[in-house]
């Protein structure tokens, strides 16, 4: 668990019939020919119509139908307090549906729309990664480049072992500056890129570059350093002239927390008597591996445009999206989607991200060029689940409407009377009311994270741990359970727990690396 994260079309064929008759046939004879093929094909053309029009209107209302179930959808997980932002969603690279749910701003109740801004994490790698490729079409970078030769005042014992590929992917061993025990200690504050990049992104390799994957904000925060210094701008102008301008995403940009900003969202976390304004972030620590805003109508264009050569050709796009270790490309998640699963078969490129108060979600189903996007400024919540409802919507697959949550409950009561009260409520519940409340696994996790984010640190082991006695084959439980106990400095513990998610799931690359820093002294 990273602070930042930082997880209808119709093609139209038109048939042209050119035909011309035999050689010496009479003048009259041609005309009448010539009015019979006339009049064939007007019939023929109003049937085509006529049909044409059957199915656009077919078409339309299935997409209207979807519609009405995905409004209805995010109204219960926006019911529960599960969902609070703005959604998108397109098909075959048409919009369905665009809505807002909750609010913006809680205190003067201003309601989240679809230009609502919000922060986004994460997304913001793919960006990042768009740059760094646009300078490799340049010539002016290349991906096997050494660190310590694009960035001269990067140290060269480390920095000539790691290329930008390894940035690119996490797989660089450079431990990731969120991963600090005392972050929040200095998070206030603003950095100088070079600054931060000695400081905070300059650690000894945890591991040999290239040999595992390790989610590394590190990593993305170089990658800015170095888009600076082969340009000789700031990243933040770099992304305006080659991203947001040529694509008229005019309500994108970096999130500086000091100018006016017209519609941008407040982010929220839940506290244990509600909502609670977000913990303030120096907007200079997320940088390029977390620092962008957007909306989801934004980001539709960004998707729209990344099916065209308008950025990147299609030679370095398909690079691009090539997935490393655990299915990460550069700055994206990219794999086929399972069989069993809504759009299966098809490759799902996507990301997510979260930062103090938001989280955020994207997916693209590429080969339907669908478009899911979810942006919501009520910090941790189970995002990938509601993406998942959706596409059973897209894809006419069985879905589940969602029930109330328990997060900000066993939060509250965690918080108040500790983790094994909050532990015996759900219990409780579940015994008395199994179906009317969500016991999944993704909202347990959510309340751990919410706890750990709280610095609640027994809270969220007392709640991650009855996570996997509830899901005791879930490698995912273990691995969440055992990050905190690794945070909580109980390696023993984690290294315990860590195995146990390996075991379950052997290619789970981020247990194995956090299971060796468990192990080490």
């Amino acid at each position: 668990m990273q602070v930042f994260q930082f997880y209808p079309r119709r093609e139209t064929f038109v048939a042209y019939i050119s035909y011309e008759p035999a050689e010496g046939i009479s003048l009259h004879l041609k005309s009448q020919f010539l009015g019979r093929i006339a009049i064939a094909l007007l019939v023929a053309a109003a049937v085509c119509s006529s049909s044409a029009a059957q199915q656009m209107g077919g078409s339309a209302k299935a997409a209207s139908d979807k519609a009405q179930k995905i409004d209805e959808l995010m109204g219960l997980y926006a019911k529960y307090g599960s969902f609070n932002g703005s959604v998108l969603v397109s098909e075959h690279g048409q919009v369905i549906f665009k809505k807002g749910y909750g609010l913006a701003n809680m205190e003067w109740q201003i309601a989240n729309q679809p230009d609502t801004k919000f922060r986004l994490g994460s997304i913001t790698k793919q960006f990042t990664s768009m740059l760094i490729m646009q300078l490799v079409a340049e010539g002016k970078l290349h991906v096997e480049d050494k660190l310590s030769d694009v960035l001269p005042y990067y140290r060269k014992d480390t920095g000539n072992q790691v290329t930008l590929q390894h940035l690119l992917t996490h797989t660089s061993g450079i431990p990731s500056y969120t991963a600090e025990k005392n972050l929040r200690e200095w998070w206030h504050n603003p950095f100088e890129v070079e600054d931060f990049v000695k400081k905070h992104c300059s650690g000894d390799l945890e591991f040999t570059p290239g040999s595992k994957f390790e989610y590394d904000n590190s990593g993305y925060f170089l990658l800015g350093a170095i888009i600076e210094k082969v340009t000789g701008k700031k990243y933040d102008e770099v992304l305006q002239e080659r991203v947001f301008k040529p694509l008229g995403m005019r309500n994108s940009g970096y999130d500086h927390s000091e100018p006016l900003m017209e519609h941008r969202a407040a982010g929220y976390e839940h506290g244990k008597d509600g909502f609670v304004n977000a913990e303030y972030l120096d907007m200079s620590i997320p940088y390029a591996a977390g620092s962008l805003y957007s909306t989801v109508e934004d980001l539709y264009l960004w998707d729209q445009a990344l099916y065209t050569e308008k950025l990147l050709s299609n030679e370095l796009k398909a690079k691009m999206w090539t997935p490393a270790l655990s299915n990460y490309a550069y700055g994206w998640g990219v794999a086929k989607i399972p069989e069993g699963k809504a759009g299966a078969g098809q490759t799902l490129i996507q990301h997510g991200g979260g930062i103090n108060g938001f989280n955020t979600h994207e997916a693209r189903y590429v080969d339907e060029k669908d478009l899911i996007v979810l942006l919501n400024n009520t910090g941790a919540t189970k995002l990938e689940q509601m993406t998942e409802g959706i596409a059973a919507i897209l894809y006419g697959k069985a879905y589940e409407l969602p029930k109330p949550s328990l997060t900000a409950q066993l939060v509250g009561l965690a918080t108040e009377k500790g983790g094994d009260a909050a532990v015996s409520e759900y219990r409780r519940l579940k015994k008395e009311s199994p179906e009317k409340y969500d016991f999944s696994e993704a909202g347990l996790q959510e309340v751990g994270i919410l706890l750990f984010q709280s610095q609640k640190l027994p809270e969220a082991i007392a709640l991650l741990r009855l996570n996997t006695e509830e899901h005791p084959k879930s490698s995912q439980a273990f691995f969440f359970l055992g990050y905190i106990l690794v945070q909580a400095g109980k390696k023993g513990d984690a290294a315990t727990v860590l195995e146990k998610a390996l075991e379950l799931d052997p290619k789970n690359d981020r247990a194995a690396g956090l299971l060796k820093q468990a192990k080490e002294k």
